[in-house]
């Protein structure tokens, strides 16, 4: 592969397979650059110089067991393109790792900006600001509305018992990567399974819903999801939980993560769980507890991108400074379970304090 390709992708093997797959899709030679940013899954641009697409594949080196499922991802954009949540066209799965090292998809590329950091937002100023991220709830809304049944996601996860395995599952993954010790997020994980809320009728749950995995077009409207490696059939409301966690402001320097929530204009945590309440009909009365289950799972996945950092085993520049960022991930978690959304109606009641602080004390899982 020429020096100039970036890592994990080699164009003329791709060329071959679109050449064989989809005849006349490709007009020329290909290029491809590493889009960056991205801290799991690595995506590519790639052209023709006349076309574009993105390419999809796993990260170099240490993968996870149930992580990185190229399958997953471009089922559900499969099934999503033809409703009215706005996803890339998929062209192409391959599972022959002999194209390119592993499992990847290809999807026509869309026109739009992620927004990642507060800085990105100032020239929109804060209305538009505003306006994108109420949209970012709409949407969101919109997903959660989804029959899976009626678009071939049916089987697409297990629905019951869902958080329960969600916990279990990110203990896991947390396990899978530990080497280091990290006070209090074995007593968040126990909170957490202490207090578990009942979950609503089942959705299509992205996993990793925020602003920087949108693409914003004309008019800020939003043009594309991306990113569905996460995603399942489960509780809409770890959505929810999710894209409030990501509008808490982080008191922390140059963040690895995204920075939204610190543009002027950017709605309260408390306005976009009162949106989604109108606009979906759900009780969000436990939303505390999937906010801190959202600050645990990002500690867990930060955990595994600074382990494999630490090996030498990641792509691109901004690993350095992730390790440090985990325990400021578990004590959010912690106070979030305990003293809920400031705000929000579950500010005052949504867990069981005495739980909570039990777990300090120690806890030894089964």
């Amino acid at each position: 592969m020429s020096p100039d390709h970036p890592p994990g992708l080699d164009p003329d093997r791709l060329r071959a397979l679109l050449d064989a797959e989809r005849p006349g899709l490709v007009t020329g030679p290909l290029t491809a650059r590493l889009i960056e940013g991205g801290r799991s899954n690595l995506t590519y641009t790639v052209t023709d110089g006349t076309s574009r697409w993105v390419v999809r594949r796993p990260p170099l080196g240490h993968v996870l067991a149930t992580a990185h499922d190229m399958r997953r991802e471009h089922r559900v954009i499969s099934a999503l393109h033809p409703t009215a949540v706005p996803v890339p066209r998929p062209v192409l799965l391959c599972e022959d790792e002999s194209v390119l090292g592993a499992s990847f998809y290809v999807m026509e590329f869309v026109e739009g900006i992620p927004y990642r950091t507060a800085e990105q937002l100032e020239p929109i100023g804060p209305r538009r600001t505003r306006e994108a991220v109420l949209g970012l709830v709409d949407t969101l809304v919109e997903l959660h509305a989804v029959d899976p049944a009626a678009v071939g996601l049916a089987d697409f996860g297990r629905p019951d018992g869902f958080l329960d395995r969600q916990l279990r599952r990110w203990g896991k993954q947390l396990d899978a990567s530990r080497n280091r010790d990290l006070p209090g997020i074995d007593e968040l994980h126990a909170a957490l399974g202490r207090s578990l809320p009942h979950s609503p009728a089942p959705a299509v749950v992205h996993g990793d819903y925020r602003l920087d995995n949108v693409l914003l077009g004309d008019g800020d409207r939003i043009t594309a999801i991306l990113d569905w490696e996460m995603s399942t059939l489960g509780d809409p409301l770890t959505d929810l939980g999710l894209l409030v966690m990501y509008s808490v402001p982080l008191d922390v320097l140059e963040s690895p993560v995204s920075t939204t929530a610190s543009a002027a204009g950017h709605p309260e945590p408390a306005e976009l769980i009162a949106r989604y309440a109108a606009r979906s009909g759900r009780d969000v009365s436990a939303v505390a507890w999937y906010t801190a289950f959202a600050w645990f799972k990002l500690a867990v996945i930060l955990e595994g991108i600074h382990y494999r950092y630490t090996l030498g085993q990641t792509v691109g520049g901004g690993f350095d400074r992730i390790g440090e960022l985990v325990p400021v991930f578990i004590d959010h978690g912690l106070t979030t379970l305990h003293d809920g959304i400031p705000g929000s109606a579950d500010s005052t009641d949504s867990t069981d304090r005495t739980s909570v602080a039990g777990t300090q004390e120690g806890f030894q899982e089964g």
